[in-house]
């Protein structure tokens, strides 16, 4: 069975772009847990891409718990793969100073209240007259080494379904050291909180470029997350990290 999806980007690596196809078809079953891929050459047929492309990308999965190979059976979805992307809820600039070796800074960049667009509608379920509070920060060290764009649900959404995070982020205001999330947890001891994130390869872009201090073409990994106090989402947020960021500790749960 043939791995739907666009072939490509227009400027993501084709190893990236294959990864992503082959993780996305054995997460929504197309290859289920316990079955073995197709041959080398004919998923590179299936795919239409280069043999040794496609080598890389597996190799990827195993590396990342997907596959594994078994002599004589060739290349199987592990029983139980890892989902992809940052589940732990804890400050990106917390996760980014354990990969750096040293604190990293948040400065703020914008803090407003804004309509929804389209992804805050999509994932915090804003309705079209709803004000966000939103905030744009830089994380730095030495240099720039990401920028997070971060959204609140409505005050009445928060009032409900988490008040204690509505009452910190009144009283953060217009706080200009710390990150949304950051407020989100310090406010949370004693609320169950779950996040999904999911991870994508891109480039910075003009605007994002210039921030970032890099050229808009930069490569660099894009991250979404959605965190959620029961079935209602609280905050929602882009994180993008350029081409040299520290490391980002990935914690990857079955």
């Amino acid at each position: 069975m043939a791995v739907s999806g666009p072939a490509s980007g227009p400027r993501r690596r084709p190893v990236v772009v294959l990864y992503e196809r082959i993780a996305d078809a054995i997460h929504d079953g197309t290859y289920p847990p316990g079955s073995t891929l197709p041959s080398e050459p004919r998923l590179a047929a299936e795919l239409g891409v280069s043999r040794p492309a496609l080598r890389e990308a597996l190799l990827l999965l195993q590396e990342d718990g997907l596959l594994t190979v078994r002599r004589g059976v060739g290349r199987t979805v592990n029983d139980r793969p890892p989902r992809r992307g940052f589940e732990h809820i804890q400050p990106l600039e917390e996760l980014l100073s354990a990969g750096a070796g040293t604190p990293l800074r948040v400065r703020a960049l914008r803090r407003a209240v804004e309509e929804p667009t389209d992804f805050t509608t999509q994932h915090l379920l804003a309705p079209a007259r709803a004000e966000l509070r939103f905030w744009e920060s830089l994380l730095y060290g030495d240099a720039a080494a990401a920028l997070s764009q971060e959204w609140a649900a409505a005050d009445d959404v928060l009032e409900r379904a988490h008040p204690a995070f509505a009452h910190a982020l009144r009283e953060a205001g217009r706080a200009d050291r710390t990150s949304m999330l950051a407020v989100l947890a310090a406010a949370s001891r004693g609320v169950a909180l779950t996040a999904h994130s999911g991870v994508t390869a891109t480039v910075l872009g003009r605007r994002r470029g210039a921030q970032l201090e890099r050229p808009a073409d930069t490569p660099a990994v894009l991250i979404t997350q959605v965190v959620r106090v029961g079935d209602v989402p609280v905050l929602a947020a882009k994180h993008m990290l350029p081409t040299g960021a520290p490391a980002l500790p990935v914690l990857q749960s079955n």
